[in-house]
Formats: C-alpha cells, sequence, structure tokens
C-alpha cells in the first residue's frame, strides 16, 4: 500500500493538515504541494487538501483533481474560515467531487483555519461579506490540536477504506 499527500496552501492551515494526515499515515507514503501535470500513478489513495475559496476549489487545484485517472481512491480535506458543517466548506467539497468524477471518492473532511487579515478587512467592507467576514474572525487560532486530531482520525479511516477496497479487489482477482 502506497498513500500519496498533496495539498495546496497559502496560510499554512492546509499545510499543517496535510502534515498532520501524513504524520499518522503507517504504510508507504510521500507528502508533497499540488501541482498540475502530477504523477500519481502507484498509489493506492491520494489525499487532496485545499483552502476553501469563495465556497469552491482553488483554480490551482482544479486540472489536478480532473486528472485522477479512473478508479483512483481519493479523500480530500479542506480548511475554511467557516464554521464547521457550514454551507460554503460543503458546496467547495461537492465541486470537488464533481471535479474526480472519474475517482473513487472514499470522503472527505474540513475544519476551520486562520483567515489572511487582508482578505478579513476587504470583506468586511463588503455589505454581502460582511457577516460571513464576522464568522471567520473566529477562526483564529485554527487548525488546533482537536482540528488535528480529527484529520488523524480521517486520515486512519480513509486508509482502512483503501485497504478494504484492495483487499476486495485482489480477492475478486483470484476468483
Amino acid at each position: 500500500m502506497k498513500a500519496l499527500v498533496t495539498y495546496f496552501s497559502q496560510t499554512g492551515n492546509t499545510e499543517e493538515l496535510a502534515r498532520s494526515i501524513y504524520d499518522v499515515i503507517t504504510i508507504e507514503k510521500e507528502i508533497t504541494p499540488v501541482q498540475a501535470g502530477q504523477n500519481v500513478k502507484g498509489y493506492d489513495i491520494i489525499f487532496c487538501g485545499f483552502p476553501v475559496h469563495a465556497h469552491s476549489v482553488p483554480v490551482k487545484v482544479h486540472s489536478f483533481i480532473k486528472d485522477i485517472p479512473e478508479g483512483q481512491n481519493i479523500a480530500f480535506f479542506c480548511t475554511h474560515g467557516s464554521l464547521r458543517g457550514g454551507q460554503l466548506p460543503k458546496q467547495a467539497i461537492e465541486q470537488a467531487v464533481g471535479l474526480a468524477a472519474k475517482a473513487k471518492v472514499l470522503g472527505d473532511f474540513g475544519c476551520r483555519g486562520k483567515v489572511s487579515p487582508q482578505i478579513l478587512e476587504v470583506l468586511s467592507k463588503r455589505p454581502e461579506h460582511r457577516a460571513w467576514a464576522e464568522e471567520a474572525q473566529s477562526a483564529n487560532g485554527h487548525p488546533n490540536a482537536a482540528d488535528l486530531a480529527d484529520a488523524k482520525k480521517f486520515a486512519l479511516q480513509m486508509i482502512g477504506k483503501s485497504t478494504d477496497l484492495k483487499h476486495t479487489m485482489d480477492s475478486e482477482e483470484d476468483d
């Protein structure tokens, strides 16, 4: 079994989550920033992380996700300024799943992450974004120890799912 943990991070939140996921994985593994055209062959599972940008997957991650080979196991993780379980991060995950239409999406995980003060300042001046900017201010201090512990649990669950799928496929090939 082999895992790839790949991520796009601007403020360090998503990279911190990626490193936490990487640290708990006990199979052969690699961690690297997301790149278009990145070779993903030979991995049993790919963890792909990104910050939510305007309730979407960042453009820099689109082509990577679209290029995931058919049947490839993938698990998404993201950081965002919204409350956990909020509509905006859900929309970003739905977009990621849509971009990965050929892959086998095993699951997703999201947690809060500190939003750049410059972004908060700009958005707080716009009436249509003011409420979100106020909500996002409370994301300071995230990801915290509890968020990172939850990310580790998520990673172990996804490795378990991937292992189960691999064993099922191996058994079918033996029949």
